[in-house]
């Protein structure tokens, strides 16, 4: 945009005039000229004439736009079909949103059908007629009553009424730009042509999913200036619906792409590689291995470098990409998209009612995490983790590797990451504390010493481990020195040596014992014969004491004559150098306090001759200097104790490990997409909700995901798949940054960290930056509780109730139902209930998770009210709510359009009688069909009439909406 004013969604931030005027800014921080959709309008129809007399019409109108420039009819929106009526109303309206190149000298085609089956295959033409913008806009209560013309273009069919939709009076003001001031009114301008319109709206909001309570101001999408960077491409719909009361009621559905479901992917790629690259690198820098343990390295290092390569090219197809934001479902199983999340949106339900405040209700979309290239023959990630642990003691027999167990491997992990953060923190914490000394200042010195501190003491406590001893013990056991020096070498019989074993009760024990299956630890006597420095995979070794039979994975060979009291000198030296530390700062400043006394002049020069400003650093740089030495040296031994670690791992699970690791990297990088798509809408529509932004840094948010796959054929592998992904978004927390600049490229939020812990950082323009708590803004991490419910609708559903196996859903509903319990009783300690939303139907939380329960252990088939009342659930806990099945689009549509047509009856009193006529229009003309037609170029969800036959009678779609396609 030229003049410094930036296109943000819905909304137009003018940043030259944000800079010259910070005083006008609004609560959230911005200055917004919102732009509300140009012009929305809605239909009926009077006497409609039937092509046969004796008949009435089933109505339909198309609505098309002509090109001035060009000419042509361009479709733009359609009606749903009112059966057997005359005078239809028509529910669905029509809107252009402020992105369409519509201008006042914009036409407008209406054709009236006569359909005679719902499918709209097989229709007459009634009449049709054409306005323009500047007409509607012109007209007498904003209402046109058009005369429809034959195709003759004489006789009359009945009339067609074109009425404004508004959201309250129409003022006559020239304004450009004005601001968000007033919490209980929005004043937004409409650029609709020559003339500049103002809508005073109703604004006071009390919103479950997106608005605090009513006494604060609503931050929506469509005025957000923050969106921009996110979220694109809307699609728009507007409804009209009545109340119980006979009024009615004005829905609005946006649903929108993420630009997320690129950047988050790309962003986990890059750190993949980069962890990836380390651990090769780390290998690399073990030193000297014995010949087995050499070819064992060389092996994992050329496999490490198989999954380099592999994303490297995955990568590079990523970033050819362009000006794409979504993966349509008929691309789910391609190579080079697999890490990308299937047809990720957002959707948002607006209400407006009369004499009430508006509402907004959010749902992002996505198709199961899961890996569709791979296949999902073998199952998917929790069956394949199950087998692979099981048989990975056998794996680590085969390749002569030391057991380690998921536990002490995941340790092993932890503390590398640990030890890569914590050691350059202390270091340059080390050098403040120098820099504080240099400047003599005792707050100074006292301040940087805690940091120290508790950084050094975090760190020692990181490598209180036994395994860092043990694996330091296995380590040298790897050496090629350890056979020549120490050992006895006897001669090769069968390919498999044999010596001598002794049980030693005073050795250390090693990290497995006392876990099922592990025997007590055996140490290795000089005479023992091992095999490239590694005992015999499952020999029987005889000794002076009789006969002792030993299976090697069990053990972690150790010797006596290596000085394993060195790990914890060393280990214990960080803890003495810290103490040196302290003593000396503590004399420094006594000295300093002593000096403040009265002295003579003499002995005062003396002082002042002796004792220079620079003597403290000087006297502070030796302990110091020994301190980080300590820790350097520490790092040196732990890292490649723990790499070790994860050498016997990786070599011991070859292929099968490898394979299984890449399956997990793709499930998680679709589950994170999805995941920082669903916090950073829900962040942007709370940033003015003071109770919100208290749960969110005490507590952290419920993100709970709704599942529709079935238990059977590759539905359970995908299921199997979606579950370890989602649990493994336990392993994320978010930070919130202030962005570098207001460019809307530094609001993109980024992923750092490994794949044990990430970290998601969400930065913010300065201005709403500053608006938020001081936790939050000192960088504390804000946690997500994932949770996962899954009830299967489709006729595959049925032959698992009837003749398979369900228990993998009864598993995952009882535990995330534990879970979602346990998140309940945590925020309730913590947060003032009030800080949560307010709903018109006040069943209490406690008895809402108590009805979970309920239905969680009841044997019922596909028991959906599992579903509906977790997402009640979840939007009474200021969650975030997903809803998925194999593609995002056919069940979830039919899932979707039912919750948002219950929260307009349970919420805003939507007539009984419009129930059902509101689902089909949702489903027939709104959002979700605009989805199907993205993703396979056809306006048909994939069912048949015998797969439907099957689904709960709430999630069938209208007659003639659905079809045989390619999904």
């Amino acid at each position: 945009m030229e003049d410094g004013t930036q296109q943000l969604g819905h909304c137009m931030v003018d940043m030259k005039e944000l800079s010259a005027n910070p005083e006008g800014l609004t609560a959230a921080g911005v200055i917004l000229t919102p732009k509300l959709p140009q012009v929305e309008f809605s239909l009926a129809c009077n006497d409609l004439v039937a092509s046969g007399r004796d008949r009435k019409p089933n109505a339909l109108v198309q609505v098309a736009v002509i090109d001035p420039h060009k000419q042509h009819l361009v479709s733009h929106a359609c009606t749903e079909i009112v059966e057997a009526n005359k005078d239809p109303l028509f529910l669905t309206g029509v809107t252009f949103p402020s992105e369409y190149p519509a201008s006042p000298e914009t036409l407008v085609k209406l054709t009236v059908y006569d359909a005679k089956d719902k499918s709209q295959e097989s229709s007459s033409f009634l009449g049709s007629a054409t306005f323009s913008v500047a007409d509607l806009l012109r007209a007498k209560d904003e209402r046109l009553t058009l005369s429809l013309r034959s195709s003759d273009g004489v006789c009359t069919a009945g009339t067609v009424v074109v009425s404004r939709l508004k959201m309250g009076e129409m003022e006559e003001v020239d304004v450009d730009h004005i601001t968000t001031d007033i919490p209980s009114h929005k004043k937004c301008t409409i650029r609709g042509g020559k003339n500049t319109r103002l809508i005073k709206t109703e604004m006071a909001v009390k919103c479950p999913m997106v608005c605090e309570s009513a006494s604060h101001a609503c931050i929506d999408r469509e005025n957000n200036p923050l969106t921009g960077p996110v979220f694109k491409n809307p699609v728009c719909k507007v409804y009209r619906f009545q109340t119980v009361d006979s009024k009615w009621m004005l829905v609005r559905e946006q649903m929108e792409e993420c630009t997320l479901s690129f950047s988050v992917p790309k962003q986990l790629l890059s750190l993949y590689i980069q962890e990836d690259m380390s651990r090769v690198q780390d290998l690399r820098e073990l030193g000297e291995l014995s010949p087995h343990w050499d070819n064992l390295r060389k092996e994992v290092m050329t496999r490490y470098g198989g999954i380099i390569s592999s994303y490297q090219e995955t990568l590079a197809e990523l970033d050819k990409i362009t000006g794409r934001s979504f993966k349509p479902s008929c691309c789910k199983a391609q190579k080079s998209l697999e890490f990308i999340p299937i047809n990720l949106h957002t959707q948002r339900m607006r209400v407006t009612c009369p004499r009430k405040t508006d509402a907004f209700y959010d749902i992002v979309t996505v198709g199961a995490p899961a890996a569709h290239f791979q296949g999902f023959k073998c199952g998917g990630l929790q069956r394949v983790l199950s087998r692979y642990e099981a048989e990975k003691k056998s794996f680590s027999t085969a390749y002569q590797c030391i057991y380690y167990s998921p536990e002490h491997t995941a340790k092993a992990q932890e503390v590398l990451s640990t030890m890569s953060l914590l050691q350059p923190l202390i270091t340059s914490l080390a050098d403040q504390l120098l820099q504080a000394a240099q400047e003599h200042s005792s707050p100074g010195l006292r301040d940087a010493l805690k940091n120290l501190s508790d950084k050094t003491e975090q760190f020692v406590h990181t490598l209180k481990d036994e395994l860092v001893k043990s694996a330091l013990l296995a380590l040298h056991a790897a050496r090629p020195g350890y056979v020549s020096k120490n050992q006895k070498q006897t001669p090769v019989q069968g390919g498999q040596h044999q010596g001598h074993i002794h049980q030693d009760s005073d050795q250390n024990q090693s990290p497995v014992q006392g876990l099922p299956g592990h025997s007590p630890t055996l140490s290795v006597t000089e005479s023992t014969a091992v095999c490239n420095n590694v005992e015999g995979s499952q020999t029987t070794t005889r000794g002076e004491g009789g006969t002792l039979p030993l299976k090697h994975q069990d053990s972690i060979p150790h010797h006596k004559e290596y000085d394993e009291e060195e790990w914890d000198r060393v280990w214990a030296n960080v803890a003495k150098c810290l103490n040196c530390v302290i003593a000396m700062v503590d004399k420094l400043q006594e000295e300093d306090n002593s000096k403040q006394e009265p002295v003579p002049d003499q002995q005062l020069a003396d002082v002042i001759t002796s004792h220079n400003p620079g003597d403290w650093r000087e006297q502070l740089r030796p302990p110091v200097t020994r301190l980080k030495e300590c820790v350097m040296e520490v790092v040196e031994k732990a890292k490649k104790a723990m790499t070790f670690v994860l050498l016997q791992e990786a070599a011991c699970s070859i292929p099968q490990g490898f394979l299984l690791q890449q399956r997990r990297d793709v499930v998680f990088s679709q589950a994170l997409a999805a995941l920082a798509c669903g916090f950073v809408m829900r962040l942007y529509a709370g940033m003015q909700d003071k109770g919100f932004l208290r749960q969110l840094h005490l507590v952290g948010l419920v993100a709970q995901f709704e599942s529709l796959l079935s238990t059977y054929s590759e539905e359970i592998g995908m299921l199997e798949d979606m579950e370890v992904g989602i649990s493994d978004l336990q392993r994320v927390v978010f930070q919130i940054t202030e962005a570098k600049t207001d460019d809307l490229s530094d609001l993109q939020p980024l992923v750092c960290g490994r794949r044990d812990h990430f970290t998601v950082e969400v930065p913010l323009p300065r201005l709403v930056f500053q608006t938020l708590p001081e936790e939050i803004k000192e960088g504390k991490p804000l946690r997500v509780f994932p949770v996962l419910f899954n009830v299967g609708i489709n006729e595959q559903q049925t032959i698992a109730e009837r003749f398979g196996d369900i228990s993998l859903q009864e598993r995952i509903n009882q535990r995330n139902f534990e879970m979602l319990e346990a998140y309940y009783k945590s925020l309730s300690e913590k947060v003032p209930l009030e800080c949560l939303p307010c709903f018109q139907t006040q069943t209490d939380i406690k008895e809402l998770l108590e009805t979970l329960g309920q239905n969680v252990v009841t044997k019922k088939r596909k028991n959906v009210e599992i579903l509906w009342i977790a997402g009640t659930i979840c939007r009474r806990l200021n969650g975030i709510r997903f809803t998925s099945c194999k593609s995002a689009k056919d069940r979830t549509s039919m899932s979707v359009t039912l919750e948002q047509c219950a929260l307009l009856r349970d919420e805003h009193q939507l007539s009984k009688d419009f129930f059902i006529r509101a689902l089909d229009c949702m489903r027939r003309e709104g959002c979700r069909i605009e989805n199907v037609q993205k993703n396979i170029r056809c306006r048909k969800y994939a069912f048949n009439i015998l797969q439907l036959m099957a689904f709960p009678k709430c999630y069938r779609p209208p007659e003639g909406t659905y079809g045989k396609v390619d999904s």
